[in-house]
């Protein structure tokens, strides 16, 4: 991992050969007060499912700001429970789409220019890819590996994994008990109804005209799985 975050420079370059941008900060600190100045008053901030925005905190800082409109599907209780019923997290991720601003992580960060996600439900792979004006990806140094063979391997035996276990244990989404993942820790490439690997996408560059809307923030830290 240390090897590979020496490569930022290089991270930083083929990321912007595709029109995408990357900033570097050595924490969270740095990187939260950085963000903020990337979100004006009064727009509307969105964010997808994410363990990283979680932990560094961002969303909490954005609410006691009071400066933005908050769409917040994920927001959870002192015990880990979701806030929202079901109805209300899906009208929220629809109207995620609209955001001025969206809020998310990723699963894995490639050396070569590659953001690499999978999703159960594919509101937040949809939202980084097309409706919110900007997006904002933060990113842990964990997250970083040399190419797409490699993402797609950390996706499988890592992400997928300990995401439907955190939501089965943390959350108590009962669904996903019955996962083999969650049952043996790791992939078996089953077809369970619930599996949370239904949607895999590879962000592989935007186009120039919309060279601004993805925005990596890749933090020194470990973050999220």
């Amino acid at each position: 991992m240390r090897k590979l975050l020496n490569n930022v420079e290089i991270i930083i370059t083929n990321f912007k050969e595709k029109n995408i941008s990357v900033q570097y900060f050595k924490n969270r600190e740095l990187a939260t007060s950085h963000i903020l100045k990337m979100i004006p008053q009064e727009v509307t901030v969105a964010r997808g499912d994410s363990l990283t925005v979680d932990q560094i905190g961002l969303m909490n800082i954005i609410e006691k700001r009071n400066k933005n409109r908050i769409i917040d599907p994920f927001a959870r209780d002192k015990k880990g429970h979701w806030i929202f019923t079901a109805e209300e997290r899906e009208r929220m991720e629809r109207e995620s789409f609209s955001s001025d601003i969206y809020i998310t992580g990723t699963n894995a960060l490639t050396v070569e220019g590659q953001l690499v996600n999978i999703d159960g439900h594919g509101n937040r792979v949809s939202a980084m890819i097309f409706g919110p004006l900007k997006v904002i990806i933060i990113v842990g140094v964990n997250k970083i590996v040399q190419n797409l063979e490699e993402a797609l391997v950390r996706l499988k035996k890592i992400c997928a994994p300990q995401n439907a276990s955190r939501h089965y244990f943390e959350h108590q989404f009962e669904e996903y008990g019955s996962l083999p993942c969650v049952k043996s820790g790791h992939c078996t490439d089953c077809f369970h109804e619930h599996r949370i690997c239904h949607y895999t996408v590879i962000i592989d560059g935007c186009r120039k005209q919309e060279r601004k809307r993805i925005n990596v923030v890749l933090i020194d830290e470990e973050l999220g799985l």
